[in-house]
């Protein structure tokens, strides 16, 4: 008897261009819902900062764990999350603590930058706060196999490009081409 071997569904990585932009407009939709309780001093705002993490929480982990891998920026960009075990993508989404794992790192990353963006007018030094992002962020450009950033790694997650979702990054291409077409007449 011989043991034959399952051959490994291939999952496409994702462009680390296309994993920015998701990530951007979930960070804009959190820092948006939270800049609306945000007061008029100077200073670190914790009632902004308690509605942030709430509300990245909710987007990056509770609706990415009921939707298949995919929170609001993932889905926009056709990406998803998925396990990886002993260095092999599995199909499957994550467990809600990995999630909560991988989110509660670029989640700490995020709510800085969020910090800064509201105090960088105030204290230009603000923005060395986008130095744990561009850490954390920077070893998926060093990940030549897998494309796994810092928090990918920790939690044991990464990144594939999905056939689900709303394609924005293509539509997009798509208007600004039309527009260059148009202005070129």
């Amino acid at each position: 008897m011989t043991i034959a071997r399952v051959p490994q569904k291939h999952y496409p990585k994702a462009e680390i261009k296309r994993r920015a932009m998701a990530l951007g407009l979930d960070f804009l939709v959190a820092w948006l819902i939270s800049s609306l309780l945000r007061s008029n001093n100077p200073g670190i705002q914790f009632v902004q900062i308690f509605v942030f993490v709430i509300a990245w929480l909710v987007l990056r982990v509770l609706v990415a764990y009921n939707n298949q891998g995919q929170s609001l920026g993932r889905w926009a960009f056709d990406l998803k999350v998925l396990e990886v075990e002993q260095g092999q993508i599995i199909g499957r989404i994550p467990e809600l603590l990995a999630l909560v794992k991988r989110e509660t790192i670029i989640g700490v990353s995020a709510l800085f930058i969020s910090i800064a963006l509201g105090n960088i007018s105030t204290n230009p030094t603000a923005i060395l706060l986008v130095l744990p992002l561009a850490i954390d962020c920077g070893a998926a450009f060093y990940d030549r196999q897998m494309h796994q950033a810092l928090h990918d790694r920790y939690a044991r997650t990464t990144i594939v490009s999905s056939r689900r979702g709303y394609s924005l990054d293509i539509k997009i291409k798509r208007i600004v081409e039309n527009i260059q077409r148009n202005v070129r007449r």
